[in-house]
């Protein structure tokens, strides 16, 4: 599976031509700038041609240390 990866200040977008269906597990690396206790938001998915079929995780904390 091929995709291509859009990193931003807030986000990272994450672009395939074609989904199986299945489970995915995707894994980037990132860089901590502050310790601290931090909401890591929600994961959604959503097709561009079809915007109906959508999904999203839970967020959960990360606390990062030094």
């Amino acid at each position: 599976m091929s995709f291509y990866s859009s990193t931003k200040d807030a986000a990272t977008h994450f672009f395939f031509d074609q989904i199986n269906k299945g489970t995915y597990v995707l894994e980037y690396d990132i860089r901590v700038n502050n310790t601290g206790d931090f909401s890591n938001g929600i994961s959604t998915i959503q097709s561009m041609y079809a915007p109906e079929f959508t999904s999203h995780t839970k967020g959960i904390r990360v606390k990062t240390t030094e």
